[in-house]
């Protein structure tokens, strides 16, 4: 679903026209010094490579970009300050007024739409307008997109391991400040994860949020007698009991019905109890504060079949330490030997929940084993993007008045691909991507069941002609005249990424040695880069 913009600001009231690295500044200074902020420009944001290994990355960040393009402005506060830096208190007053008075109503913007699975090269964002001001976006826009595609991805890439098992970000406590914490959490939802433990993150971007308790709630108790007292309402029985009674009825009859037995601890007893009272519709326990199987799991079975007798149906139960794989198939043979004995069918579907350090790599290798884990818990390694830290992104002049414009360098993957351009996806046969193509602006939209020729930008030997089944544009205009045109929200972000995934060949999404997919250009834009590069690199002169 799209819904109109109405002119809301960042969601971090950090992010504002000072959001900027100093040399944005000092080179729109001397811009507006020559006269050359007001010429026509055309900048692009794009990555040289994907993160994680992979061969694909999740643009994201599309949503807050806009919110900063539209509310885009220098307050009084924000000059009087700039005033006062050493690199700027000698510059015109006529400057500051120009800052004063920015706006971004003279801005085109196309972009990618939020969630597009994107590759190597190609602009997840174009930004045409004055010079000046393109400049100016430069640094907010790369950092409103670098973590959160950064994030996106890697929750994708977990999500693909994991699968069918759901995950929950549980990042909050190890991210990186409250706002990296909170753009894990939302970014993480539209890679597809589930839900997060971030309560402030449910409240202002509609995600699901989930928990349980900590190991420090069962420390908290130590006897039987603190929730000796403690009643809950029998569905059944339509009163209210204690429930104590009837969990060491069935604590006591444990051994006979599983045949093992074990000395379970009170203290941890008792806090299942009281969070069962607390939550009977919603009761999953941590069992590994003392012994996973000698403690925690014949208390939580115990208080899980007196939440039956009640009328209420257990959730499960959280792994957060030792052989998750190897727990989780113990845990599971204990609930079928209950279920078997006891006919209780509240024991046939117990959620296991893991948890503890989780990343791609572990899930990769969970995956590969026989384990019984229904959802897994994931914090420290999702949001602080634990196998690679940074994204990448960066933001280049293609064109100005008109003339492309290339950077070059001894290192290839620094060239830059000049000029405007539109990328289109080519879909074969089989309806899945088979590759990207950039084209030329002015050059005409590829023609579905007519041949197109593809070119490797930097490798003249490498071409080859594929005939589209179905073409899809993928930039489209996102802002113009100082409005923000339709655009998805985080819903229609997570379920974007969820059907490109399942359309994309497998060999491309899959964790280990993933084929790379192809991005190609067509041959008038290849030879468009590389009669520019000719021209414009100096050439050597020998003697």
């Amino acid at each position: 679903m799209s819904v109109e913009n109405d002119g809301e600001k960042p969601t971090n009231n950090l992010v504002g026209a000072l959001l900027v690295d100093l040399y944005q500044l000092t080179m729109t200074y001397a811009h507006w010094k020559t006269g050359k902020h007001e010429e026509s420009s055309v900048f692009e944001l794009f990555f040289r490579r994907n993160p994680f290994g992979g061969e694909f990355t999740v643009f994201c960040g599309l949503d807050e970009c806009l919110k900063h393009i539209q509310s885009f402005s220098f307050s009084d506060d924000d000059i009087a300050y700039l005033k006062t830096t050493p690199s700027l208190m000698d510059c015109e007053e006529s400057f500051f007024d120009y800052l004063r008075h920015l706006d971004t109503s003279g801005l085109t913007v196309w972009a990618m739409q939020e969630g597009t699975l994107a590759f190597p090269r190609e602009p997840l964002i174009v930004v045409e307008g004055p010079l000046g001001l393109g400049q100016l976006l430069e640094t907010s826009l790369l950092n409103l997109v670098n973590f959160p595609s950064l994030i996106a991805t890697n929750a994708s890439r977990m999500v693909l391991r994991a699968n069918p098992a759901p995950c929950i970000e549980f990042g909050l406590r190890r991210a990186q400040g409250p706002d990296g914490a909170c753009s894990a959490s939302k970014y993480s939802y539209v890679g597809g994860f589930a839900a997060t433990s971030n309560v402030k993150a449910g409240k202002l971007f509609g995600i699901p949020v989930a928990g349980t308790h900590a190991h420090s709630f069962c420390q908290s108790f130590i006897s039987l007698e603190e929730v000796r007292e403690l009643i809950l309402f029998n569905k059944r029985a339509h009163n209210s009991q204690r429930l104590l009674p009837s969990v060491l009825e069935y604590r006591d009859a444990l051994p006979t019905i599983t045949g093992e037995n074990f000395q379970t601890n009170d203290g941890e007893l008792a806090s299942f109890i009281a969070y069962a009272c607390a939550f009977p519709n919603a009761t999953l326990c941590l069992v590994d504060t003392y012994s996973t199987l000698g403690s925690g799991l014949p208390n939580f079975a115990a208080v899980a079949m007196a939440l039956d007798d009640f009328g209420y149906r257990p959730k499960g139960v959280r792994l957060d330490s030792g052989d998750l794989a190897g727990l989780s198939m113990k845990c599971a043979e204990y609930f079928r030997r209950i279920q078997l004995a006891t006919g209780r069918e509240a024991f046939r579907d117990l959620a296991i929940v893991a948890s503890n350090d989780i990343n791609e790599e572990v899930l990769h290798h969970l995956t590969k084993q026989p384990h019984k884990i229904t959802t897994f818990g994931i914090g420290t390694n999702l949001v602080t993007c634990q196998a690679q830290p940074a994204l990448g992104c960066v933001y280049k002049l293609v064109e100005w008045e008109g003339h492309p414009r290339i950077k070059i360098s001894q290192d290839l993957p620094k060239v830059t691909i000049p000029g405007r351009k539109r990328v289109f996806r080519i879909y074969g046969q089989d309806d899945r991507p088979i590759l990207d193509i950039m084209l030329l602006a002015e050059e005409g939209i590829p023609i579905i069941g007519r041949r197109l020729v593809c070119r490797d930008p930097f490798n003249a030997q490498d071409r080859f002609c594929v005939t589209p089944k179905r073409v899809v544009a993928l930039h489209s205009a996102v802002y113009e005249n100082g409005l923000v045109s339709l655009h998805p929200d985080i819903l229609t972000s997570r379920t974007f990424v969820k059907t490109q995934l399942q359309s994309m060949l497998p060999s491309v999404i899959r964790y280990a040695n993933p084929d790379a997919y192809d991005v190609k250009v067509s041959t008038s834009l290849f030879h468009f880069l590389h009669d520019l590069w000719e021209k414009e690199a100096p050439m050597e002169e020998r003697r």
